[in-house]
């Protein structure tokens, strides 16, 4: 079995790396500054312990919400095009094009290795602040990560 290993990257963004696969979430490389968002103001206090280009490929990026820089801000954008797969909500794949998918909670897709292996990418129910923020803040997804060879993982990008 091949031992889990999770790099903080800063923020959401973590690497996490897991039975051969190598899986970022909420990509969020930009310096320090602010972003205004239509309600919010939003100040990213530090910048990333490891820039894009120290993560190298990707399986897959987990991509709870595109809608908030917090989450996904413009570094973070540029990363997507180098993934494989981004796996996020079906409104999140329709806005960001390109090797975006879009899951709905409970579905499912698989991640296969040259190595043999495969990875169990299952969207899960999530929601980004108290009940009813929903109509504000948009659509957000979770994942759990499930292979034959070790305990599922569950990721969010914010609140459940």
């Amino acid at each position: 079995m091949n031992p889990l290993r999770i790099t903080l990257i800063g923020g959401p963004t973590a690497l996490i790396e897991i039975d051969g696969f190598r899986i970022l979430t909420d990509p969020t490389f930009d310096a320090p500054g602010a972003y205004q968002l239509p309600h919010v103001k939003l100040e990213k206090l530090s910048g990333p312990a490891l820039p894009p280009e120290a993560i190298g490929k990707v399986d897959a990026v987990l991509l709870s919400h595109d809608q908030h820089a917090d989450n996904l801000d413009r570094s973070g954008k540029d990363f997507l095009a180098k993934a494989d797969r981004v796996l996020t909500t079906v409104a999140g794949a329709k806005r960001l094009g390109g090797r975006a998918e879009g899951f709905a909670p409970w579905a499912t897709t698989e991640l296969t290795g040259d190595h043999g292996r495969s990875l169990t990418v299952t969207a899960t129910p999530a929601r980004h602040g108290p009940a009813g923020i929903e109509p504000l803040s948009g659509d957000v997804i979770g994942f759990v990560l499930t292979s034959k060879e070790s305990s599922p993982i569950y990721i969010s990008g914010d609140t459940v």
